[in-house]
């Protein structure tokens, strides 16, 4: 069962870790753009779907401004930690334009979108990892993905590495909470087999922050090295509670976060 504990183990240590703007960034330009194409997809994919019969067609504008209005919804849900994800987005807009138009055409144009995007990897990303591992944390990713499925992120991190080093991913829209909701905190330390006074968090936001503390975790660590933001982007997710986060342990680099981890959790089994 999730939370339970062998007798007599020796104590785990887990650490828990942002994706973006952590571990990999898009350039504020890119980020901008990615963000406009999402709003661009939605309202092409309603604008080639039927009218549903007694319904008004809505011009380009109209359609527009209703996928706008339901993301941000879903952006003021995740923040009170709660899941919209984004084909249950799509669905809401098309049901509000009057539109029979299929989630699933959205999510494949947006897929294609994402695999062109220009991710980049935070500096010293692998090696922060490899490092955790050697230490003999566990880790995991929590992210809170809004704006595109965890399961369009999952190639690149392969890619990437860091399934060398990560045991388990928490997308936000494959499960029911978002962070600061401390349940996602605890269902990823349950798949580490740690206790939040075992395990630190660290990302880059006030989502991050609060649900650590939520979640009681022994820490968060508050990453500031990749907190240049697009426009949009910034004004979504990084303003809510007046902007940067009131955090006890900071730090500007990768490096940086493993001294703290190194000081505040002792060395993993």
């Amino acid at each position: 069962m999730p939370g339970c504990r062998s007798t007599g183990r020796a104590p785990l240590t887990a650490v828990t870790l942002d994706l973006w703007h952590t571990l990999i960034y898009l350039p504020p330009a890119a980020e901008e753009s990615y963000l406009h194409a999402q709003s661009d997809l939605a309202t092409m994919t309603l604008s080639e779907a039927p009218v549903r019969a007694g319904r008004a067609a809505l011009g380009e504008e109209e359609l527009r401004q209703t996928f706008v209005e339901v993301y941000q919804a879903a952006v003021d849900a995740s923040f009170a930690g709660r899941t919209i994800a984004p084909g249950e987005q799509f669905r809401i807009a098309a049901a509000r334009a009057g539109r029979d138009a299929p989630a699933s055409e959205y999510l494949r144009r947006l897929k294609r979108v994402i695999d062109e995007m220009p991710f980049g990897l935070a500096d010293g990303a692998l090696e922060f990892l490899e490092g955790l591992r050697r230490a003999g944390h566990r880790v995991a990713v929590i992210s809170n993905t809004v704006g595109e499925p965890g399961a369009y992120l999952r190639p690149l991190l392969t890619r990437y590495g860091f399934d060398r080093f990560v045991e388990a991913y928490l997308f936000s829209d494959e499960l029911p909470w978002t962070k600061p909701n401390p349940v996602l905190f605890r269902a990823a330390l349950d798949r580490l087999d740690a206790t939040p006074d075992e395990a630190v968090h660290v990302g880059d936001g006030w989502a991050d922050v609060e649900g650590a503390r939520a979640a009681h975790l022994r820490a968060a660590v508050l990453f500031t090295g990749l907190h240049e933001y697009g426009a949009r982007y910034h004004e979504l997710f990084m303003t809510h509670g007046g902007g940067r986060p009131s955090a006890e342990y900071t730090a500007t680099t990768l490096r940086e976060v493993e001294r703290w981890i190194g000081r505040l959790l002792p060395a993993g089994g």
